[in-house]
């Protein structure tokens, strides 16, 4: 994507800061501010009984500490910033604080993280606040394999930040979140306990009072067992979760919440997908020996509508549906969980996925763009999170896929979901499964190449945009995508079948060798915008890129 404006830096003292002469002045912050168009969420507090409504603004306060938490991950500057914006009325002000609050902080998605504020560093640190600044990646390996086993973990783990020690020696050190963020956890864990009074749910009480105490304990075991359980009208997930904030080693987990309500039909329409996960993961383009023989015990599937989002949930491109928890012992035990948000996923379609379709498709495919093809890949896509290599062993270690490909491991496993996703439904068509319309085939790739523009647009430096990015082009060399010359695309269903299934195999056999340097070959030698591709993005700058949800019990 163009940039609207240019990022230049000055070095005030050790930290290189934008400078305030070329930041974006009012009408390009409206125009950057414009690429999120603003869209009301449907959802129906009705079917919720008077206990849970109450417990349902609790938690989107709990969620309101949440996105405090999550600015402090991401920059140790953010909150202070947040409020000096907030002092500012005049008409740049507002639109710096508007823009600020899409973002979570002073860099902008969508343009590389380029900052549109001055006075700070002109992009977002990789390490974010996980770690000190003036660490390096080799500092902390050299560190990191001289501890014991069990701190080591805890160094890689999820729910720690690297701090310097106090006095001369400045040496490295381990803090849980717990004591990290100490104050805001103790308020977000009051909050789920009050809401945990409100609701007569068994499993929702049991859920809030356990992910209560992880805050306070920094042992989230229990309650991701607990929300894995979780079968409640009131659908919520609180915590830390995904590692994308993480660009150094991708091992540290943000603050997010979803406050949301089932949605019971679509929710039961989509139960009979799980059952063939096995079936699915037997079948897999991958060595049989990389298989795996058994899948956790559960995968339910929840379609729910977002009441409120927050913290790593609620910041540039807007999350579609997610797969969780992380924790591999969880997953062994119990499976995963795929949440899909529907009101999200119309939203995207009908403001983003719509309008981007009219200009990249020929006008002969223009009919078989289906939201329900739209919508059930991102099913499949968070479905196949589950599948494939989890636990792997690498020279004679046992480890994970996403230990081992450090901070490739996102946009790898992100691209891995997607062409997972694609080879699940065509199976499911191919065994006459999941009742396929006699057109499947065509609406779910057509759809598929409409949306990956959509993903396209999220920029290079998001793990979905790169993953897109490795697809499209994977499978353009492949001869499955094809490039009009009246600048529209076209899928050949004579190629893409196989195209999917050898892209496939490429990534899961990354994943099941943990091969650092074939995934940094993948990305390198797909990962890019050619310029076709380019030539098409241009063409949609008018299109909003993602939605800014607006919501009235959330303001």
């Amino acid at each position: 994507m163009k940039k609207s404006f240019v990022a230049r830096a000055v070095c005030l003292g050790t930290v290189c800061a934008a400078a305030a002469a070329v930041m974006p002045d009012l009408a390009q912050l409206q125009q950057m501010t414009a690429r999120f168009a603003p869209v009301k969420l449907q959802y129906d507090e009705s079917t919720l009984s008077p206990g849970d409504r109450n417990a349902l603004h609790k938690l989107v306060d709990a969620a309101r500490v949440i996105n405090a938490i999550f600015m402090d991950q991401a920059w140790r500057g953010n909150r202070a910033l947040y409020h000096q914006l907030e002092r500012d009325t005049s008409p740049l002000g507002q639109a710096r604080l508007h823009y600020f609050w899409l973002n979570k902080g002073p860099w902008s998605d969508l343009d590389g993280h380029a900052a549109f504020l001055p006075g700070v560093p002109e992009r977002k640190p990789l390490g974010a606040d996980f770690y000190p600044p003036d660490m390096t990646r080799q500092e902390f390996e050299a560190w990191v394999n001289k501890l014991p086993e069990a701190d080591r973990q805890q160094a890689e783990g999820f729910f720690t930040v690297i701090r310097r020690a106090p006095g001369k020696s400045h040496s490295l050190t381990t803090v849980p979140y717990s004591r990290e963020y100490h104050d805001d956890l103790r308020s977000a864990a009051d909050l789920l306990r009050q809401a945990a009074a409100d609701t007569s749910n068994a499993s929702l009480k049991r859920y809030l009072n356990l992910r209560a105490e992880a805050f306070l304990s920094n042992d989230y075991y229990a309650s991701d067992l607990a929300w894995m359980d979780l079968d409640a009208p009131l659908d919520i997930t609180i915590g830390p979760y995904e590692t994308y904030n993480d660009e150094l080693f991708g091992y540290k987990a943000a603050f997010e919440a979803y406050i949301t309500i089932r949605d019971d039909r679509e929710t039961e329409r989509l139960k009979s997908f799980a059952g063939h996960l096995q079936e699915i993961e037997d079948n897999l383009p991958l060595d049989a020996k990389y298989k795996n023989p058994k899948l956790g015990a559960a995968a339910p599937i929840r379609v729910v509508n977002e009441v409120y989002a927050a913290g790593d949930g609620a910041h540039g491109v807007r999350t579609a549906a997610f797969n969780l928890p992380n924790d591999e012992r969880v997953v062994q035990q119990k499976g995963s969980k795929r949440v899909m948000l529907k009101n999200v996923q119309q939203a995207k379609f009908d403001v983003n996925l719509k309008p981007i379709a009219a200009r990249v498709l020929p006008a002969s495919a223009q009919g078989d763009l289906s939201f329900d093809a739209f919508f059930m890949h991102i099913l499949a896509h968070e479905l196949s999170h589950g599948i494939g290599p989890h636990q792997i062993t690498v020279n004679g270690r046992v480890t994970s896929p996403r230990q081992e490909l450090k901070e490739l491991y996102s946009p790898i496993e992100e691209a891995k979901a997607d062409v997972t996703g694609l080879f699940m439904l065509q199976y499911l068509f191919d065994h006459n499964e999941a009742n396929p319309p006699a057109n499947a085939m065509h609406l779910l790739y057509t759809t598929f190449l409409a949306s990956a523009f959509r993903s396209l647009r999220f920029g290079l430096t998001e793990a979905h945009g790169k993953g897109m990015a490795m697809q499209f082009n994977y499978l353009t060399d492949k001869g499955a995508f094809v490039a009009n010359p009246d600048g529209t695309f076209s899928v050949d269903y004579s190629k893409i079948k196989d195209a999917v299934r050898d892209l496939d195999h490429d990534l899961l056999t990354i994943e099941a060798e943990g091969n650092y340097a074939a995934a940094k070959d993948m990305l390198a030698t797909y990962g890019v915008i050619r310029p076709p591709m380019q030539h098409a993005i241009d063409r949609l700058s008018s299109i909003p890129v993602d939605i800014d949800p607006v919501n009235e019990s959330a303001r």
